[in-house]
């Protein structure tokens, strides 16, 4: 049975494809990002089908979109904190971002992961 760290790993490399990403998920996994609220945009895709789709969509508009510069924090087999980056172009537009992540494993899968980021450079993507 994979460990949160292992789980986290594969969901950082993994994120080019849709199809694996979602694999790593419980049926009722999510990915939130609570601080997307606040800009009036969905946070939170539960299930592998939107996860998969989430993901896509982000493709779509991030082609590029690859996670880098990866540190981790707090390890236990459960769960795992860490920071990654992004530095890609979003609908042509240069983004940069890091990323804060905290994964709670369940059975061998992805139950959560619960990202925070900087949501001004979001806003910028919208302009």
């Amino acid at each position: 049975m994979k460990t949160a760290k292992e789980l986290m790993e594969d969901y950082l490399s993994n994120i080019q494809n849709p199809d694996t990403l979602a694999k790593l998920f419980t049926a009722d996994g999510a990915i939130e990002l609570p601080y997307l609220a606040s800009l009036g945009m969905d946070y939170r895709w539960e299930g592998p089908e939107n996860i998969k789709n989430m993901i896509t969509g982000l493709l779509k508009i991030a082609p590029e979109f690859t996670f880098m510069n990866i540190k981790y924090y707090i390890e236990t087999p459960d769960q795992v904190f860490g920071e990654y980056e992004v530095d890609c172009l979003w609908n042509g537009k240069p983004y940069k971002q890091m990323y804060m992540g905290r994964l709670v494993a369940e059975n061998g899968r992805i139950k959560l992961i619960r990202e925070g980021m900087n949501v001004h450079a979001v806003l910028k993507m919208r302009d």
